[in-house]
């Protein structure tokens, strides 16, 4: 009787011994003992969960149901039932396979009779396998489901981190694809790169993706770029939990990579442009306001460029109103923005009196601070001892003496916490206050001598958010020009000047 071998084992299983060869020698024992040929050997390592492409197991099913009757072969032989099947629907359909082709199942360790008590006890163990199977299936999800809230994730780490045998800490930073990762991020967040510049500039300073693939291609950098588990967050079920692996990147660079990738900040190869490149957005829908640069031929033969801008966004709703500001216009409204800091002389002068005079008040004060705060923790430690000496004579009972040193120790620290605290100046405090002062009066004449790029910083240090409309721009200024521009110290309390 010709006769087809099936073997197989899980990952699983491999790792704990449970090898291909045991199996295999086991079977060509029993076709030898019973004089069986055996026509060809089907060995694979794969899963037998229910809902898995199960390649080789197909692969084995076709060939024996298309060569049945040439080949002249009457059985499949296994080790086990659960060799060849851990689902009932693999089992039914062996079953058809011998209802139609005549290919009985033949097991080493596993005998089923004829008739309808062979069936039952078939249908049984193969029940029993499918048990099996799911349970150990419920077990991994239950197992993976834990190991994610607790912040580690599951399966083979993602690029960038590597997989070791620390029960602390099983996913740690691979210690070359770490560098790029951090380097993917940094440059793409500058706005300066597309995919494929990207690409070619890590390629340029050496770094590898793979071995069989050393060149990041758009789909792994897009990979990369937009897991949210390089910011720390695991996704499972639904849910988000909080990742205890160490990260690469900040928070902030991140969600400035998603901005790019979302079309909220658009690239640029170099920063032609001085308000390009996210520094002003678009009121309406938030969208980087964009320049282009228009070139006009005069009759003369000339040139005349202008700098337009506009929002970046290229699916506007209807509602967007149309925007389109020259550059030197906006740059007119800032400069008038900066002129709200600057004081009348008088007033100025006399500001920077009010910082240095406050300044010296605080110093006194926290002088005289420390001196008495010196002076009670004196008084507290003479009072320790007076408490200790009346309780040794006997003047003063236990209860009484445990209760008074009690309270006397916590005040002593709460006197030495404050004495620490008034300690605390930073004697360069009056300097940066000033330099401060006189960097907000002498801003329009910074602006004006800076190039691009200095006049970007400029707008980073004194603002949060600069937004336009249509007619509009809107500063939103950072501490202290925002108080430097409202002067309240100049008002009083019916809104009247000084």
């Amino acid at each position: 009787m010709n006769v087809v071998i099936w073997a197989r084992v899980s990952s699983r299983e491999q790792k704990e011994g449970y090898s291909i060869d045991a199996q295999l020698r086991a079977c060509r024992d029993r076709a030898i003992k019973n004089g069986w040929t055996v026509e060809r050997e089907f060995v694979v390592a794969e899963s037998a969960k229910r809902g898995a492409e199960r390649v080789a197991f197909n692969e084995m099913f076709r060939w024996v149901k298309a060569n049945a009757k040439r080949e002249g072969i009457k059985a499949i032989l296994s080790h086990k039932l659960d060799r060849v099947c851990r689902n009932m629907r693999d089992a039914v359909r062996l079953q058809e396979l011998e209802d139609v082709c005549g290919v009985q199942l033949s097991f080493v360790d596993n005998q089923f009779g004829p008739g309808a008590a062979g069936a039952l006890s078939f249908n049984v163990m193969a029940a029993v396998a499918q048990y099996y199977s799911d349970n150990l299936r419920s077990e991994v999800l239950k197992g993976m489901d834990e190991k994610v809230r607790q912040g580690w994730p599951t399966g083979l780490a993602l690029f960038g981190y590597l997989n070791v045998a620390d029960k602390n800490e099983p996913v740690q930073p691979h210690p070359e694809e770490s560098k790029a990762v951090v380097r993917i991020f940094n440059l793409y967040a500058t706005g300066q790169y597309t995919f494929k510049s990207l690409a070619q500039k890590l390629a340029d300073e050496g770094f590898i993706y793979r071995p069989s693939t050393p060149r990041f291609c758009r789909s792994s950098l897009s990979h990369i770029l937009n897991n949210r588990f390089y910011a720390g967050e695991l996704h499972r079920n639904g849910n988000v939990h909080q990742g205890k692996y160490q990260l690469l990147i900040d928070r902030q660079t991140f969600d400035t990579c998603q901005d790019i990738l979302n079309g909220k900040n658009r690239r640029m190869s170099h920063q032609v442009h001085l308000f390009s490149g996210g520094i002003i957005r678009c009121a309406h829908c938030g969208f980087a306001v964009t320049g282009e640069r228009i070139r006009r031929n005069l009759l003369d033969g000339s040139v005349r460029e202008h700098v337009y801008y506009r929002c970046a966004n290229n699916s506007k709703p209807d509602e967007h109103p149309p925007m389109r500001w020259r550059e030197g216009d906006l740059a007119e409204m800032f400069v008038e923005e900066f002129k709200t800091f600057v004081m009348p002389t008088e007033i100025a002068q006399w500001f920077r009196a009010s910082i240095q005079t406050a300044f010296a008040d605080v110093g006194e004060l926290l002088r005289q601070k420390k001196q008495a705060l010196a002076k009670r923790r004196t008084e507290l430690v003479g009072m320790q001892d007076r408490l200790l000496n009346g309780y040794l004579a006997g003047a003063i009972e236990q209860t009484v003496f445990q209760a008074k040193a009690a309270d006397l120790k916590v005040e002593i620290a709460k006197v030495e916490e404050a004495l620490a605290r008034a300690t605390v100046c930073d004697p360069d405090a009056p300097v940066r206050a000033l330099a401060l002062f006189d960097f907000s009066q002498q801003l329009v004449d910074v602006w004006h001598r800076s190039n691009s790029e200095e006049k970007r910083q400029v707008l980073d240090c004194v603002s949060l958010n600069r937004t336009v409309t249509a007619a509009s721009l809107c500063v939103t200024k950072r501490k202290p020009f925002d108080w430097i521009a409202e002067r309240p110290f100049l008002k009083n309390g019916r809104g009247g000047g000084i």
